[in-house]
């Protein structure tokens, strides 16, 4: 019986050219080391975890669509109480809108639109980390496992064992290179389902946001007058 070219290549035998012996001699190598990766990539994508959804819970406004409301009718002191103390797009957003009031509606708009994409930035830190784990972890698992199924049938080969030895011995060697596979799917599939979920409050964060902003400049223009100018009138009140 003939033997395969990889397990010629062990034997001595010359069929496999130089380039092919020397990446076989790489490739029989033990694939712990894939395992050890994807465990660091693991604690990574933890941590980024934990600090993002730490991030987005503090930097929050409560109750932002009452406030919208109350913008939108002119209560401009409501938002000034709202954002004292307080950080993020939304916050941000009311802050620098009510600073160029003094400047009209049309400036508000343009007010509001740079500050959504100067604090956007910060709620998309490391996401891209996630996205990109949770989508290459699988094939980072597939390469341990394609390296334990070589090493398994090498070892076979350069094995005397015979008949029922030789199936426990290729079953124990494949059984091994799947575990690659299997953490590569456990780190993958956390991190796109934290990729997903940090999105989607990105996304409804930036929706209270620009709801926020609509209100006050749609208040601004109704009325014909800056927050400024209509907490004057109410002091003259």
């Amino acid at each position: 019986m003939t033997l395969p070219p990889i397990l010629l290549a062990q034997s001595g035998h010359s069929e496999l050219g130089w380039l092919s012996s020397k990446l076989l001699g790489v490739t029989l190598t033990s694939a712990e080391w894939v395992l050890w990766i994807l465990v660091v990539l693991s604690v990574l994508s933890i941590a980024i975890m934990l600090e993002r959804a730490v991030y987005f819970a503090r930097h929050r406004l409560p109750d932002s669509e009452a406030l919208a409301v109350r913008l939108a009718k002119g209560d401009f002191d409501a938002g000034r109480k709202a954002i004292e103390g307080k950080t993020g797009m939304e916050a941000a957003v009311i802050r620098e809108a009510l600073a160029a009031s003094a400047q009209g509606a049309d400036t508000v708009e343009q007010v509001i639109a740079s500050t959504v994409a100067r604090e956007r930035p910060q709620y998309e830190r490391f996401l891209s980390f996630l996205g990109t784990l949770g989508n290459n972890a699988p094939f980072i698992g597939l390469f341990g496992t394609v390296l334990g199924i070589i090493k398994a049938f090498n070892d076979l080969g350069a094995s005397n064992v015979k008949g029922a030895a030789i199936q426990q011995t290729v079953m124990a060697g494949i059984s091994e290179a799947l575990v690659a596979t299997a953490v590569g799917l456990a780190v993958a599939i956390p991190a796109v389902v934290a990729f997903n979920i940090f999105n989607r409050q990105l996304k409804t964060v930036t929706s209270r946001t620009n709801a926020l902003g609509h209100a006050l400049v749609g208040s601004m223009r109704a009325s014909g007058r800056t927050p400024d100018t209509a907490a004057r009138a109410a002091e003259v009140r």
